[in-house]
């Protein structure tokens, strides 16, 4: 049993990347729960766990007394020194638990503990590495469609995930197969493993995508300010560049518009508008209404705004159903109010 305790052990921790000492104080802790079981609950127990000699052995520990008044906790002077002929009163012996009688208890924690050590590490490992790509894109391949909700399950590098339909891009089916880039929004940690939460909706994913395939966002040079998405219809990016030599909104368009394409396809068609970002509010509010020209823009209050444009321009600059002011609007972080003359 103890040489394929240790072979178990050193397999799990080459294939599963599963510590060798994690497992033997999850052994230890099993053992010691068996004995209590066996002994009516006392605690009275040591496991030695000897990686060296391949040996794993449990010892009861008993007091040292003048006269015995329970056999599972005390030993009288004379059998202690029988084991140890330095044995005085008060002390503690340690007498190996008979193996005929804990063999096959401890061969059954052993190994059931092994398997369930061998979820907790796993679930621990998946946790971890989740939780490092927390508010990252990840790629993952669709493994299947529910059919009853619509939700996708997908297999990534740290196991299965589901994407739910509500957080996938209006419009957009996937198969089983096809291979996806998801946002990691958020992890929390369950019973039964991590629970991840994905996304292809959330505001960030557009950004994260960006920041992918923008060199200049990468290094710095240009920086994403603030960005808002209605997901499926459009979004609204503000950027401003760090190099006076730099354009940032060229940059991120990309030439003829490569760059941009390539993550407007990724988004099943989603408009993206990049606009640039000015520290003064007029100037950052008119850019933030494209692709309406804006005429003036009056601050009447600390959040608030006029924006007048001419009659051509009304309707481009509210948007459908005020989809463009709307978005403007959370972008800037103020209340506009859009007027013609």
């Amino acid at each position: 049993m103890n040489n394929e305790f240790f072979a178990a052990l050193e397999l799990l921790e080459k294939e599963e990347g599963i510590a060798k000492e994690y497992m033997m104080q999850k052994v230890e802790a099993a053992l010691i729960s068996a004995y209590k079981r066996d002994f009516g609950g006392y605690s009275n127990v040591k496991v030695v766990i000897d990686e060296v000699k391949k040996d794993v052995k449990v010892y009861q520990q008993k007091e040292v007394v003048e006269e015995v008044e329970d056999p599972i906790t005390q030993i009288n002077l004379a059998d202690a020194k029988k084991r140890n002929r330095r044995a005085t009163i008060g002390d503690v012996v340690d007498i190996e638990v008979d193996p005929k009688k804990f063999r096959r208890l401890s061969a059954q924690n052993g190994k059931q503990v092994i398997i369930q050590g061998s979820r907790e590490a796993k679930r621990e490992k998946a946790a971890r590495a989740y939780e490092s790509k927390r508010e990252e894109i990840i790629n993952a391949r669709v493994s299947r469609i529910d059919p009853e909700n619509g939700n996708v399950i997908v297999e990534t590098a740290n196991g299965h995930a589901t994407l739910l339909a509500t957080e996938l891009i209006p419009g957009e089916h996937f198969v089983a197969g096809d291979h996806i880039k998801v946002f990691i929004s958020e992890v929390n940690r369950e019973m039964r493993g991590p629970l991840v939460t994905l996304s292809r909706t959330h505001p960030n994913f557009v950004k994260r995508l960006f920041e992918l395939d923008v060199p200049e966002i990468q290094d710095g040079t240009v920086v994403i300010k603030s960005i808002t998405r209605e997901p499926g219809s459009r979004t609204k990016m503000a950027v401003y560049s760090q190099d006076e030599n730099v354009d940032p909104v060229g940059t991120c368009i990309g030439n003829r518009g490569m760059r941009i394409n390539a993550i407007i396809k990724e988004l099943n068609g989603e408009k993206i508008d990049v606009v640039r970002y000015s520290e003064k509010p007029e100037e950052f509010i008119a850019a933030a209404l494209a692709p309406a020209s804006v005429r003036e823009v009056i601050l009447d209050g600390e959040r608030s705004c006029q924006v007048l444009v001419n009659e051509d321009q009304l309707s481009l600059a509210i948007g459908k159903v005020g989809q463009n002011a709307r978005l403007a609007a959370r972008l800037t972080g103020f209340k506009i109010d859009i007027k013609t003359k």
